[in-house]
């Protein structure tokens, strides 16, 4: 046992051994982990169609790029305030923002912030 069940430092390792942690020595025992005791059958994997992307027209798109920068200044404000702001979904606004940081127009700060570039 790696340390008494009262003994508050050893809560973490005692706590990986109740809930089945696997003892690794070295990159075989890593691998035996991660692989599969048996392949699925193929009757047991599920296709699932892939949800077809939205087209979304060019003027929708700059429309959007256009309120973004319209709601951003210097001073960062939140991602999910600005999605607020604007009513849209995050998977929506997603490569807009990318967009506009790879032109260098938007800046990410830490804790989720943006701001325009200045």
């Amino acid at each position: 046992m790696p340390g008494h069940p009262f003994d508050g430092r050893a809560w973490g390792c005692n706590a990986l051994i109740r809930d089945g942690a696997t003892l690794v020595r070295n990159a075989e025992d890593i691998i035996d982990a991660v692989t599969p005791a048996t392949a699925p059958s193929p009757a047991a994997t599920i296709d699932l169609p892939e949800p077809a992307p939205q087209e979304k027209s060019l003027r929708d798109i700059a429309a959007l790029h256009t309120e973004i920068l319209s709601r951003l200044s210097a001073a960062p404000i939140a991602e999910d305030q600005l999605l607020r702001d604007i009513k849209v979904t995050a998977t929506d606004v997603a490569p807009v923002l990318i967009d506009l940081e790879l032109d260098g127009k938007i800046t990410r700060h830490s804790g989720g912030l943006l701001a325009r570039t200045v």
